[in-house]
């Protein structure tokens, strides 16, 4: 490393408890307590944890609304040599939290980032959840149109990986369960409420189980979720070998139900053996337009 580089301060990417102040590390201790400056996502919240810690340090918001702009004061503190800690409100920075702009502009300026690892919601349930891991998608905070929520449901049936994990409100994760129900979503779910906590609960089971379950408890929007997804085998897209052109499936239903190429693509979307996207189903019949025109 040359003389320019050794001069330059490092960026550290903390983790803090995500409930449970006893989870933050020995060495995410020291690392806070010596850090010139510590760039946090919500200064108030931040301060109950360096309190209870016994750290005093320089504390500074970084939030999704301001990171673009303190993204380049963190950079000039850390090219004049100073050392700068990021933290978010719980967890992992970056994993749905702001500090991933912060960290490009490290990167770009030659800056040394060192991860300091800890609490993260997600992987903690993921681990308690008992699925199986080979493959696992985490797609943050699960998305509240529904045409969004269908790709979702699109991408878990193609088998984009085999466990997907999801974090929600207490005050919409009822509302998913519903959505899940609705949609007939044949998956297990762990879903993990107030992770670390004096009253941690994990609700299991399918979608309807898990909706009496959280009614059955009450009070259940309160505290933070985590929801881990397994779809059964047979609510995936059966893959066959030889695959049906988009094109001729639709020209398939148009035959069949004598219908025109827009009622052809709805039906073709009903039909569980179809593993096309509507996108993918509409430029293929522009293509067939083309053709017969």
């Amino acid at each position: 490393m040359d003389e320019a580089a050794r001069e330059k301060g490092t960026l550290y990417i903390v983790a803090t408890p995500i409930g449970n102040a006893r989870d933050m590390s020995a060495r995410g201790i020291q690392i806070l307590t010596d850090a010139d400056v510590i760039a946090a996502e919500d200064t108030r919240r931040s301060m109950v944890l360096l309190n209870k810690l016994g750290i005093r340090n320089k504390l500074i918001s970084n939030h999704k609304f301001n990171e673009h702009g303190k993204a380049r004061y963190f950079i000039s503190e850390l090219l004049a040599g100073k050392s700068v800690a990021v933290i978010t409100d719980a967890g992992t920075p970056c994993i749905s939290d702001p500090g991933c702009e912060l960290i490009r502009a490290a990167v770009e300026a030659d800056i040394p980032v060192v991860g300091i690892p800890g609490a993260c919601a997600a992987v903690t349930a993921l681990s308690i959840s008992g699925f199986d891991l080979t493959t696992f998608l985490f797609c943050g905070f699960f998305p509240r149109e529904a045409a969004d929520r269908r790709r979702v449901l699109e991408k878990i049936r193609e088998g984009a990986a085999r466990t997907f994990v999801f974090y929600e409100s207490p005050k919409r994760i009822m509302d998913m369960v519903e959505f899940l129900i609705a949609e007939n979503v044949r998956a297990r779910l762990c879903v993990c409420n107030d992770l670390t906590k004096l009253h941690e609960m994990t609700f299991r089971g399918y979608p309807a189980e898990v909706r009496d379950a959280l009614l059955n408890k009450g009070a259940y929007d309160k505290g933070e979720f985590c929801v881990v997804l397994e779809p059964d085998e047979d609510y995936l897209f059966r893959k066959r070998e030889h695959v049906v052109s988009p094109e001729a499936m639709l020209v398939d239903k148009m035959i069949a139900a004598d219908c025109r190429a827009k009622d052809a693509i709805r039906l073709v979307l009903a039909d569980e053996n179809n593993s096309y996207s509507k996108n993918e189903l509409y430029a293929a019949s522009l293509r067939l337009k083309e053709l017969f025109a």
